[in-house]
């Protein structure tokens, strides 16, 4: 059984995989600004924490809620934050509030936890089909889909500078899955995939996907947005 990390875990993608992980009789610490969701669920093997990726205090905390495991076997960057508006209208406090979730929240949990996991762990990030070069583009996306865009990159480049210690480092960027953050950025569009859908996709790629892969950006998406 493995020992997961999971954040963005109060709804969505979320909530399905901590679910899920733990039907399946994995350990799993559940991260969310607002934990009680998890809490409500009142699962013996998920912990949660209300937790907030951007906020140092908050990350200091991770050593006491995983000091009675050995490793970390699966990490997964699945919080994020979403900004629909113009790129005129929007400020630069705007802006860097995206990437202060998407981006820098991600990197400094990840730094937080690497220490913790061997060479056969997993690091998965989620990204947005937005967040692919030459994939279709959205007006008023602009600081969620190029923050997106940047954990791309930074997969890549986690998995080349710790090739040799390990783990391996992989994104996947959906596509369209009806959840709240799917109905905030495109109002009454229906998505062809669940949350649970695609929450047992990513559960499994987490468990088997580093065995083949390494650096690699998946693309997740039957569809277009």
């Amino acid at each position: 059984m493995a020992n997961v990390i999971l954040t963005g875990s109060s709804r969505g993608i979320g909530f399905e995989l901590a679910k899920l992980f733990a039907d399946d009789g994995h350990q799993v610490l559940a991260l969310s600004r607002n934990d009680k969701p998890i809490r409500d669920l009142g699962y013996k093997n998920i912990k949660s924490l209300s937790f907030d990726i951007t906020n140092n205090l908050d990350l200091e905390k991770l050593g006491d809620a995983i000091a009675d495991w050995n490793t970390v076997d699966i990490l997964i960057n699945n919080a994020g934050k979403l900004l629909n508006k113009p790129f005129l209208e929007t400020s630069t406090s705007e802006f860097e509030k995206i990437y202060q979730v998407n981006v820098f929240g991600v990197a400094n949990l990840t730094r937080a936890i690497l220490p913790k996991m061997s060479k056969s762990g997993h690091v998965v990030t989620i990204s947005s089909m937005g967040g692919v070069q030459g994939s279709m583009k959205f007006p008023g996306l602009s600081a969620y889909s190029s923050s997106k865009a940047a954990v791309i990159t930074l997969t890549e480049l986690w998995a080349e500078e710790f090739k040799e210690q390990g783990p391996s480092f992989n994104v996947l960027a959906l596509g369209a899955v009806q959840t709240e953050m799917l109905e905030e950025a495109f109002p009454g569009y229906q998505a062809p995939t669940t949350a649970v859908e695609m929450a047992s996709y990513i559960k499994d790629f987490a468990l088997t996907g580093n065995k083949l892969y390494n650096g690699k950006l998946l693309q997740v998406s039957s569809s277009t947005p």
